[in-house]
């Protein structure tokens, strides 16, 4: 079994993709906490949800997945599963924003429970992605190591998330993003990690599609889907300092 059978590049361009949804989805989610319609609120936290959990995570994984491999056997995926894992993926990063962007008394357990969710997201998308593996033989897991895959995700998203939401310079926003990109990219290695192989040669083949038959056009339609974001946060007005400061305790704000 090898995580980098194409070279140790492919960890960077994993790790990239991850940073440039993330940061794009954070800057969506950082418009919806000063959007003033709950309208237009949703649609920013869809493109949000999207961009994170669509490219951030769900891209990121298959990218870093082209070096996996099982020297002399076959690797498939069930497209069923692989499609289940973005659905997923994008629906709980939706529920975690929605929890830290609701309108409601500022308070750290929304951003607390927005970290756990969207952490969790990471978590729920890699093993469900790793369900539709096939191989010839079968696969577990090591469990202090899944264990350690998701405090990796949960505390790297939650900090993500406060970089964010509470500080206003764009630098620090970006740093988010790279700091996301690296919850999503440890946590994937990690559980990697954790995987523990029996392979049988004797097995037939399995069935299912190669990782290179739906990549390449998943690369396409992201590339497509991220310029509607990417759009709307370079059309959208300019968020003030002013804007960007908490409320006190007691005030009704748009958390994310």
């Amino acid at each position: 079994m090898e995580h980098f059978a194409l070279g140790p590049w492919l960890l960077v361009l994993a790790y990239l993709t991850s940073v440039v949804g993330c940061a794009l989805g954070l800057a969506c989610a950082v418009q919806a906490r000063h959007a003033t319609d709950p309208r237009h609120r949703l649609r920013w936290l869809v493109l949000a949800a999207v961009s994170i959990g669509g490219v951030g995570i769900w891209l990121m994984h298959f990218v870093a997945m082209l070096g996996f491999s099982t020297p002399g056997m076959p690797v498939r995926y069930d497209i069923f599963r692989t499609v289940l894992s973005a659905v997923l993926s994008v629906a709980a990063v939706f529920a975690g924003l929605l929890v830290v962007g609701g309108r409601a008394k500022f308070g750290w357990w929304r951003l607390a429970l927005g970290g756990v969710i969207t952490g969790l997201a990471v978590n729920v998308m890699h093993y469900t992605g790793m369900s539709a593996l096939r191989v010839k033989g079968d696969f577990g897991y090591d469990g202090g190591l899944v264990a350690l895959s998701v405090v990796i995700a949960v505390v790297a998203a939650t900090a993500a998330l406060w970089f964010a939401v509470f500080l206003d310079r764009l630098s620090l926003r970006l740093l988010a993003g790279f700091v996301m990109g690296a919850a999503v990219t440890g946590m994937h290695y990690t559980g990697m990690a954790a995987v523990r192989m029996s392979m049988d040669m004797n097995a037939p083949d399995p069935a299912g599609a190669e990782v290179f038959s739906f990549l390449f056009p998943v690369f396409v339609l992201a590339a497509i889907a991220m310029a509607v974001p990417l759009c709307a946060v370079l059309l959208a007005p300019a968020v003030s300092p002013k804007d960007a400061e908490p409320a006190p305790a007691g005030e009704d704000v748009m958390a994310v």
